[in-house]
């Protein structure tokens, strides 16, 4: 028995299958039979290019670079968000130790 191996797509190519399917009018199954994907997955990048449409961050990862962009800085605020918290709490324990 041979293990398939998972493949990878970036977002370029996710948003290409999106604009074949919605722009050219083409069915998912047929593009997914053409291409070789999972409906599964087509399906939840044509999920994911609509809800970043509409301005909300969707449930995968992000298609558009805009998107990628705001999920990044999200993220480095939660740490820097974070690092502020840690540092207060350490400052608050330093100042009862120097009375």
């Amino acid at each position: 028995m041979t293990k398939s191996t998972r493949r990878v797509f970036d977002a370029s190519f996710k948003l290409q299958v999106v604009q074949m399917i919605r722009v050219q009018g083409l069915h998912i199954g047929q593009v997914c039979r053409d291409m070789r994907l999972g409906e599964t997955a087509v399906r939840r990048w044509l999920a994911q290019a609509g809800a970043e449409q509409l301005g909300q961050p969707g449930i995968g990862k992000p298609l558009t670079a805009g998107h990628q962009r705001i999920r990044q800085l999200q993220a480095e605020n939660e740490q820097l968000r974070g690092d502020v918290d840690t540092l207060k709490k350490a400052s608050a324990f330093f100042a009862r130790e120097l009375r």
